[in-house]
């Protein structure tokens, strides 16, 4: 084990105090308990993983969870299975026909988005849920399937104590602004490029 000097322990000691009063202090001043509208998007990996990772801390808090799935549902997905097992503890509805590309169908496109987002006005009525996932509904605003306005209405509209994520590339600023709490994921490096296919576990 490496060898630590007396003196460089003593000094580690008082810097890591002078830094816990510092940090004791700044949470002590936050007061205020709300449910957050929380937005994950950017071009980079785990959007939706890292809102299924909140999903997971809910659930251990004794919480419901409800998603609604805008895009997907062309192929089935890992975490659906895998929540299973809370029973309805999680509501989950995959609503989406597919990426745009994949349906090439417009107005198809627009009313799986309208239905998606009905069930997610449903969900976030329930006043037993405490965290609403709103999967790639920032695909669906992109391309205009659904109001922008309308849907910032609804989020802001919503119970003071609701949870609500919404992921996906491209989120729009009009979202960004009025979320508490926006994660933009950054691509640095992905496999794909090497030639990798998506992968079950992986990708989905």
């Amino acid at each position: 084990m490496k060898q630590i000097d007396p003196a460089a322990e003593e000094r580690h000691r008082a810097k890591m105090a002078n830094r816990k009063t510092v940090q004791d202090a700044e949470v002590a001043e936050k007061t205020l308990e709300k449910g957050l509208l929380m937005v994950h998007t950017g071009s980079g990996k785990g959007k939706s993983t890292a809102a299924f990772g909140l999903a997971l801390r809910m659930l251990g808090r004794n919480r419901r969870v409800g998603v609604v799935q805008f895009i997907k549902g062309a192929w089935s997905t890992g975490e659906q299975p895998a929540f299973a097992v809370f029973g309805d503890r999680v509501v989950w509805h995959t609503m989406g026909e597919g990426f745009t590309w994949e349906t090439q169908n417009l107005q198809r496109d627009i009313v799986a988005a309208e239905r998606a987002w009905a069930k997610a006005l449903d969900l976030m009525a329930d006043e037993t849920i405490g965290l609403v996932i709103l999967d790639e509904l920032n695909i669906a605003l992109r391309y205009d399937y659904l109001e922008l306005d309308e849907v910032i209405a609804a989020l802001e509209a919503r119970r003071v104590d609701l949870h609500v994520v919404v992921t996906g590339r491209n989120a729009k600023l009009a979202l960004i602004e009025a979320a508490d709490l926006v994660t933009e994921m950054t691509l640095v490096k992905h496999h794909f490029k090497a030639g990798v296919k998506a992968q079950a576990g992986i990708e989905f």
